[in-house]
């Protein structure tokens, strides 16, 4: 099920990044609810000239080292101008880099308007860039699955199933084996960038499993905290079914499917549980065998073109030559 984000409040970001983008409330708290609705950040250089086309009034608005040196060449009654003006447009906040102090008409528009007003000492273009991918995450689309997530030896792996089909004693099973989780039961996904899929859980049962006839266990406490991941991006996706008599199961691994999962697709298995299969262990397999074809390396392509290649062989080798057997009787006799 997919999420649509709309918008973040600035009290939101605030509280989320204060501490990664080192900010500080100077003024405006009372407008904390205020929206952010874009998921990029603007410089307001050509707001602050008064050119207010295409201006970019959805973002937070950023003042740099040239935006606050332009500001020293503009009388006060002009920049209360510009500032109301800005305000009215809707913009969400006002962010200072480089530990800059906010001008007396910008302070007083802020107060007066109930616009936040934050500061950081960051440069401008390093604090622009951490804003950018925080209120990216942000706006990323999101869904769940009912899955359980692993990583293994490096590859994303969500294991998806009917319930009680036995996914929460497999990913017990490879965690035993040294791989780590990332979610169980329920997974948490956002599309980063449009290309990338991360999974994660919820902060309530992150490090919790749930094994049937055994109850809630710790991962974290029985095989330590290297065994659980807080986020992975999904590479594969395996989903196990009841192995019945109808079930056809791939034999060569040559056909590719796929799973899609917030429009993105993501190569996909089925996996047959019956009685005797060590379901782990296929898991693992899988893994391995798709961190191969990440690498360019796939198995059953490199045996498939062998086998074309010795069949071609056999085809154009002639035929041996027979030989007539000699008749020993008919030799003339040796004089």
């Amino acid at each position: 099920m997919q999420k649509a984000i709309h918008g973040i409040t600035v009290a939101h970001f605030f509280s989320t990044y204060r501490e990664k983008l080192k900010m500080e409330l100077v003024t405006g708290e009372t407008g904390l609810h205020r929206l952010i609705h874009e998921g990029s950040i603007n410089r307001p250089a050509l707001a602050l000239t008064g050119f207010f086309k295409y201006f970019a009034n959805k973002r937070i608005q950023v003042l740099g080292a040239a935006e606050m040196t332009y500001l020293k060449t503009v009388s006060q009654r002009q920049q209360i101008l510009i500032f109301q003006q800005m305000v009215k447009k809707g913009i969400p906040c006002i962010a200072l880099t480089r530990n800059y102090q906010p001008t007396h008409p910008m302070l007083a528009v802020a107060e007066e308007m109930k616009l936040p007003l934050i500061r950081t000492p960051m440069i401008t273009m390093n604090w622009v860039n951490l804003a950018t991918l925080a209120i990216d995450n942000e706006f990323a689309p999101s869904g769940t699955e009912h899955a359980t997530t692993l990583d293994i030896k490096g590859v994303g792996v969500m294991l998806r199933g009917d319930s009680g089909i036995g996914k929460s004693e497999c990913a017990l099973a490879l965690i035993e084996r040294g791989h780590s989780l990332v979610a169980d039961d329920l997974t948490m996904i956002k599309l980063l960038d449009e290309r990338e899929l991360m999974a994660s859980s919820r902060p309530l049962n992150r490090g919790y499993m749930e094994c049937r006839g055994i109850g809630i266990i710790n991962v974290a406490e029985m095989f330590g905290v290297k065994c659980v991941r807080l986020e992975k991006r999904i590479d594969m996706v395996i989903s196990l079914k009841e192995w019945t008599t109808e079930a056809i199961e791939e034999r060569t691994g040559l056909e590719e499917n796929f799973y899609e999962v917030l429009g993105m697709k993501v190569p996909h298995i089925e996996i047959y549980v019956r009685p005797g299969r060590d379901i782990a262990r296929l898991v693992e397999v899988a893994a391995l065998t798709q961190a191969l074809k990440k690498m360019g390396h796939d198995p059953a392509r490199d045996f498939n073109n062998r086998l074309i290649a010795f069949m071609n062989e056999q085809a154009g080798q002639p035929a041996p030559t027979k030989i007539k057997p000699v008749d020993r009787q008919a030799r003339p006799a040796a004089d």
